[in-house]
């Protein structure tokens, strides 16, 4: 069985041969291929991603057991590229694949690929769906509101105001991969409704993500262990991932907890400090800072810098409660790592949260919308440590079966069969 993959990232095999530092996203993709080549050694695993070199030439590695294909093209572009037509038929000629699995339909790379070389034997795996989250893209702040905090970087850049109308044109595109293709992979209701909105006659196969191999070990978040009143967040610079609802609720947590911090995982992107810094100051942190002096929160903020996988397990498990204060999101990796864990989760009510966090048992959900209940929730599991470990314990078992490696392969290996043979009738 011969499967090409195409992700948007490269994987870290590849990145130490052409001597790049590994990303530090998409370590889910490495972790189910493993597992793949682990329970089946029948499959031949090609996976290809763009790689920009300068020398426009396709670059071909094996690799332990995969071989990687390497496009010559800038990554992270949203523009069709016609050109990479070309390329991907050279790559389809070279490894002839049975299926091809793309991973994402958030960069037009796949899109090319099945422009070039058709979809009846390609399979998409949804991971979020840009168009969806175009019109929830500024965190329910008015864009007229948003506007008065506009900095020099967004005027000259045109990032965070335009976003709703970038992601549109993205969304086109995507809907674009769900009519060339005749199957999709999913996993929550939320993403299967927008396929079927898009096409209803694309088969849609449910299979669960498979998360980074530190989340699996036995360490295991610890209520004696973790360090009181602090809440860890894993996202922060976009308005869609709402941190701004974070800020309006912690005025009525300090009331209770005055002693309530906030971790946040990334760079400090509200820093001011150097030249560079003020150049890269975006219109979203500039509303972000304000609000923080509005509420005298400067203290209660801590950056912790890019977090490998090993260093977010920590993080983990030293918080007291993971949020996750999303405007939108699909099936997000760090509410399933945090479950992995056992750190009591809340969550938004929005896009595929539910269909991960079965509400006060699982998890504890919220409507975006409501920094005040949001507030309430957290000094709820701060106040009621049983509630903290029914929350840790169920979240456990919910993850470590959503999760769960050699079913997750499985899975994926009788789609893989399941469009071979729907391929040759």
């Amino acid at each position: 069985m011969r499967i090409l993959w195409i992700t948007n990232i490269l994987f870290p095999d590849i990145c130490k041969e052409l001597h790049r530092t590994p990303p530090v996203t998409g370590g889910w993709m490495k972790s189910l291929a493993n597992a793949l080549l682990e329970q089946y050694p029948q499959i031949e695993l090609a996976v290809a991603a763009l790689y920009g070199a300068q020398n426009k030439q396709l670059l071909e590695k094996k690799i332990n057991r995969i071989t990687y294909y390497c496009l010559p093209y800038n990554e992270y572009h949203t523009q069709y590229n016609a050109a990479m037509e070309m390329t991907w038929k050279e790559v389809a000629n070279r490894f002839n694949p049975d299926v091809v699995h793309i991973h994402g339909t958030e960069f037009p790379y796949g899109l090319a690929y099945l422009k070039a070389n058709g979809g009846d034997n390609a399979v998409i795996s949804i991971q979020g769906l840009v168009g969806a989250y175009a019109r929830y893209s500024l965190g329910n702040i008015p864009k007229n509101i948003l506007s008065q905090y506009r900095t020099f970087h967004d005027r000259f850049k045109k990032t965070i105001l335009n976003s709703p109308e970038k992601m549109m044109v993205q969304g086109k595109l995507e809907n674009e991969y769900l009519t060339y293709a005749h199957h999709v992979i999913g996993r929550t209701e939320w993403d299967k409704a927008h396929a079927w909105a898009i096409n209803p006659k694309c088969q849609y196969h449910v299979c669960n993500e498979t998360l980074r191999t530190p989340f699996y070990n036995n360490e295991k978040w610890d209520i004696s262990k973790c360090k009181r009143h602090t809440i860890f967040l894993s996202q922060a610079q976009k308005p869609i991932k709402g941190i701004h609802k974070i800020i309006e609720a912690m005025p009525l947590i300090l009331r209770e907890y005055p002693d309530t911090t906030i971790y946040v995982a990334g760079t400090n992107f509200l820093k001011r400090e150097s030249i560079k810094d003020k150049l890269r100051f975006s219109t979203y942190a500039n509303y972000v800072l304000s609000l923080i002096r509005k509420h005298h929160l400067e203290n209660k903020f801590i950056f912790t810098g890019l977090l490998n996988e090993f260093q977010m397990a920590e993080q983990y498990r030293n918080s007291n409660i993971f949020i996750c204060p999303s405007s939108i999101e699909n099936s997000p990796n760090s509410l399933g790592e945090a479950q992995l864990i056992g750190v009591p989760c809340i969550a938004s009510y929005v896009g595929g949260i539910p269909s991960m966090v079965t509400n006060e048992v699982s998890g504890l959900l919220y409507q975006f919308e409501e920094h005040e209940m949001l507030a309430n929730l957290v000094c709820k599991i701060f106040s009621d440590d049983n509630l903290a470990l029914k929350l840790s314990q169920q979240g456990i078992i919910a993850a470590e079966k959503r999760h769960n490696k050699e079913i997750n392969a499985q899975t994926t290996f009788t789609i893989y069969n399941s469009i071979i043979n729907n391929h040759k009738e």
